[in-house]
């Protein structure tokens, strides 16, 4: 990949032309990025005020003009906010390893990823996992890969559907990165995988295991997305639309009718018109319709997160239950089930291509 260099000390050496002087060099790999939202260091006030400082401060997550957001943001929404969003998390925080299931099934992902693809390219590929925000920050990470040789990096963030403000807002983060580096890497980022055919049958694989689980079958199926303002929609975001499509590509993979799916988007917040139905009001329309029992998916998330462990199996469930359902079950995220990692292990390979050999 690079000038051949002389063996001076393990993962390093000198340029075969270079003088004595010259700094050790690593040897050229090629590294692989999983990139995820975030999560806050700890539950506390202050741990949980700097991560939504820092997500809410994004202008892909809150595009108003700063000048009108920050003194909204700095001296009401933080002043309140991370009270209830420290209590959400400490509902569903990992107490064994002290962090949120966020971070710990991301970090489970890497590992299956780095075995997988160490068993393929073995030395010529370096793994590792960001955050957009909090820790591991994406600037530690890419500066990390670059120190250890990775001339070339693909830039993997973890949504299965293009989204301004997931995915653009993690690229963005890597440029960022970029920018202040004398020697960039080249850096490809990975396009929406919701139409992979392997992501596919894993997505409908879970569906099918749920169901097999259950004592009875739900007469409903509702794919929960992550909601965004519906002006995003008529400015050329194609998230909306790759939301409807995941859920009719899911339920053809199923073998579904349509009268057994629906699309509903979750986590509004502020005040304008968000894409709806709204899940916590739909589940509760379901139930006044007569359905007693449901099951919830969350295609748009690749790991379980505070939005599905606390606000789908606890707001929502709760939404589906007080307005008479009796049944409701929540069907996991593909986390690191080993036909997920498979699934991106087939787009990665993808990206891949001519870096290194064709596997």
């Amino acid at each position: 990949m690079t000038e051949s260099v002389v063996k001076d000390q393990p993962g390093a050496g000198r340029l075969a032309h270079a003088s004595s002087d010259h700094p050790p060099v690593p040897r050229a790999k090629v590294g692989v990025v999983l990139a995820n939202l975030g999560t806050p260091d700890a539950t506390d006030y202050w741990s949980v005020r700097r991560y939504l400082n820092e997500f809410l401060s994004d202008q892909r997550v809150v595009d108003y003009a700063r000048w009108k957001w920050q003194p909204l943001l700095q001296l009401i929404v933080l002043s309140k906010r991370p009270f209830s969003s420290g209590k959400a998390y400490r509902s569903i925080w990992n107490k064994e390893k002290n962090e949120s299931p966020l971070l710990t099934i991301t970090r489970a992902q890497t590992v299956k990823m780095t075995a997988r693809l160490k068993a393929l390219y073995g030395d010529d590929v370096e793994v590792d996992f960001c955050m957009r925000y909090g820790n591991p920050s994406t600037k530690s990470v890419l500066t990390r890969l670059k120190e250890k040789g990775c001339e070339k990096i693909v830039f993997f963030p973890l949504y299965p559907q293009y989204g301004s403000p997931t995915t653009a807002s993690a690229n963005d983060q890597a440029f960022r990165t970029l920018m202040k580096m004398k020697w960039q890497p080249y850096i490809r980022t990975v396009p929406a995988y919701f139409d992979h055919p392997i992501y596919l049958q894993a997505l409908a694989n879970s569906v099918q295991e749920a169901y097999a689980g259950l004592p009875t079958r739900p007469t409903k199926l509702v794919a929960s997305y992550h909601g965004v303002p519906e002006r995003y929609l008529m400015q050329g975001d194609p998230y909306h639309c790759q939301c409807q499509k995941t859920t009719r590509l899911l339920r053809e993979q199923l073998g579904f009718s349509k009268e057994d799916v629906d699309t509903a988007f979750q986590s509004k917040f502020g005040p304008e018109t968000w894409l709806g139905p709204a899940t916590v009001k739909h589940v509760a329309e379901l139930a006044r319709q007569g359905h007693k029992h449901i099951a919830v998916i969350s295609p748009a998330f690749s790991s379980d997160c505070i939005e599905t462990l606390e606000e789908i199996e606890e707001e929502i469930r709760d939404s589906f239950m007080a307005a008479g359902g009796e049944t409701f079950s929540y069907i996991p995220c593909l986390n690191d089930r080993d036909d997920h990692i498979e699934a991106l292990l087939a787009v990665i390979n993808n990206e891949l291509a001519g870096w290194l050999p064709t596997r």
